[in-house]
C-alpha cells in the first residue's frame, strides 16, 4: 500500500463510534489517575499511603550537630509546605543532637515529622537516632558497607550466604526497635551505590537495586514489621523510573504493597533540575505509582517545594494554589497577556483551590476556559469580560480589570486577604 498509512483497528473511526468497543475500561484513555493501592504508614503526624494525599518532603543541608542551624533549617522548610523533614546522622554525635533538635522545635515551634538518614556501617547510629525521629532512611548498600575490593572476580555462594547472615544480625535490632516503637523505616536504594555483591549479581541495573530494596524487606517481613516506605532513587530519569515500576510489579507479586517515595538525585539546579526530576516524577505519579516525592535540587532546600506541588497540581493530585489557565497568545489577542496574567497572578497567587482563566480574545476563551471559576477574557479593544464558570458576568474598562476580578471573587465569599 503507497500514499498512505494503515490505522491500527483499535483506533478505526468504525470502533471510535461502536458503542460496543472497550475504550472506556482502556486504562490509557482515562483522564483519572488510579494510584496504586498501598499500605498506610504513619510518619509523626503524616499518613503516607494511596489512601492519603501525595505527601511533599526535603532535606535540610545544615550540619546536625549545628542543633540552632539545623533546628531553623527544619522551620524553614515546614512553614513553605514540606510535611517530611530528613536530616544527616553520619555519626553517633549527630544523632545525639537529633533529641535537641526536636525538643527545640517542640518548645520554640511545632512537632514536625522528622527522618534521620543512615549510610554507611550505621547500626548503632540508627539504634540511638530511632529513638528521637519518625522515621529512619537506610541505603541498603551501604548499611552494612564492605570496601569494593578491585580485585575480586567473583562472590561464592558461602560467601554471598555470609553476608546475607550479616545483614540480618546487623538490621534486626533496628526493625524490632521502630516496631517497638510504632515507627517507619525507608529503604532507600541508591543506584549509584549498590553493594559490591549486587553488582557482581545483576550488574549496575535496576534488576540489582530492586533486589538489594528486597532483601531488606524479606527481613522485615519475618519480623512482621511493615511501616515501610521504599525508594528507588537514580540521577537518569529513565534508570530511575525503570526500577520503580519493577519495584512496584515484584513487591505486588509478592504480597508487599508498601508505598513508594519517588525523586530523581542529584537533579542540579535550575531550569534543568526542575525539569528533570518532573520527567522521572510525573510519568509515574500519572501510572499510579507514587506516594511521597522529594524534589532534589542543588539550591535551597525550600525551593524544592513549590516544584513539587506543582507537578501534583499539574496531575491533578493535590489542589494546594490558583491553577492558571492561559492562552499562549496570538494576533487576535486584544492586551498585553503576558503582562495582565502577571498581574493577575500577583493579585491572586496566595488563594488556594481556584482555577483562574486569562484569555486574549473571545474566539478560543469561553470554551477553552470552560472549567474554571473564573475567566478573564479580552473582549474589545479596551475592555475584558469577567466570567463564573460559563457566565459572562460584567464587562469592564481593561485597566480595572484585575481590581473588578477581586471584587467578583469577594462577592462570592471565596477571597482571603493576603
Amino acid at each position: 500500500m503507497t500514499g498512505t498509512l494503515a490505522r491500527p483497528d483499535a483506533f478505526s473511526p468504525d470502533r471510535a463510534t461502536d458503542p460496543t468497543n472497550d475504550w472506556a475500561s482502556d486504562p490509557r484513555f482515562d483522564t483519572q489517575i488510579h494510584r496504586r493501592k498501598t499500605r498506610s504508614v504513619r510518619v509523626g503526624g503524616i499518613w503516607v499511603g494511596s489512601d492519603h494525599p501525595v505527601v511533599v518532603q526535603s532535606m535540610i543541608n545544615e550540619d546536625t550537630l549545628d542543633i540552632e542551624g539545623a533546628t531553623a533549617g527544619i522551620r524553614r522548610l515546614h512553614e513553605a509546605g514540606c510535611e517530611i523533614v530528613r536530616l544527616t546522622v553520619p555519626s553517633l554525635a549527630h544523632a545525639k543532637a537529633v533529641k535537641e533538635i526536636r525538643q527545640r522545635l517542640e518548645d520554640s515551634y511545632k512537632p514536625v515529622p522528622l527522618v534521620a538518614d543512615v549510610h554507611h556501617n550505621g547500626m548503632k547510629i540508627a539504634l540511638e537516632v530511632a529513638q528521637h525521629v519518625d522515621k529512619v532512611r537506610i541505603n541498603p548498600g551501604l548499611f552494612v558497607f564492605d570496601k569494593p575490593d578491585p580485585n575480586r572476580t567473583e562472590f561464592s555462594p558461602e560467601e554471598i550466604a555470609a553476608i546475607g547472615e550479616r545483614i540480618t544480625d546487623t538490621f534486626e535490632p533496628l526493625v524490632s526497635l521502630l516496631k517497638e516503637q510504632d515507627k517507619a523505616l525507608r529503604i532507600g536504594v541508591n543506584h549509584g551505590s549498590l553493594a559490591e555483591r549486587m553488582l557482581f549479581s545483576y550488574g549496575d541495573t535496576p534488576m540489582g537495586m530492586v533486589e538489594s530494596a528486597l532483601e531488606f524487606i524479606r527481613i522485615c517481613d519475618r519480623l512482621d514489621f511493615h511501616n515501610i516506605v521504599v525508594s528507588m532513587k537514580a540521577s537518569r530519569a529513565p534508570v530511575m523510573m525503570a526500577a520503580y515500576r519493577m519495584m512496584a510489579a515484584r513487591m505486588d507479586a509478592e504480597g508487599f504493597h508498601y508505598p513508594l517515595h519517588l525523586g530523581v538525585t542529584e537533579a542540579g539546579d535550575g531550569d534543568y533540575g526542575r525539569i528533570k526530576s518532573t520527567a522521572g516524577i510525573a510519568p509515574l505519579l500519572a501510572e499510579g505509582l507514587g506516594d511521597t516525592i522529594r524534589v532534589s535540587l542543588t539550591e535551597a532546600p525550600e525551593k524544592e517545594i513549590p516544584v513539587c506541588y506543582s507537578i501534583l497540581q499539574a496531575l491533578g493530585l493535590r489542589k494546594t494554589m490558583v491553577e492558571y489557565v492561559a492562552c499562549p497568545s496570538c494576533g487576535r489577542t486584544l492586551f498585553n497577556l503576558e503582562e495582565v496574567l502577571h498581574k493577575v497572578r500577583n493579585a491572586t497567587a496566595h488563594l488556594t483551590g481556584l482555577d483562574i482563566a486569562v484569555m486574549g480574545c473571545i474566539v478560543n476563551g469561553p470554551g477553552e476556559m470552560a472549567d474554571a471559576d473564573y475567566g478573564y477574557v479580552g473582549k474589545t479593544p479596551g475592555s475584558i469580560s469577567l466570567y463564573r464558570g460559563r457566565e459572562e458576568i460584567r464587562r469592564v474598562p481593561e485597566a480595572e480589570g484585575v481590581e473588578a476580578l477581586i471584587a467578583l471573587i469577594r462577592e462570592d465569599g471565596r477571597w482571603v486577604d493576603p
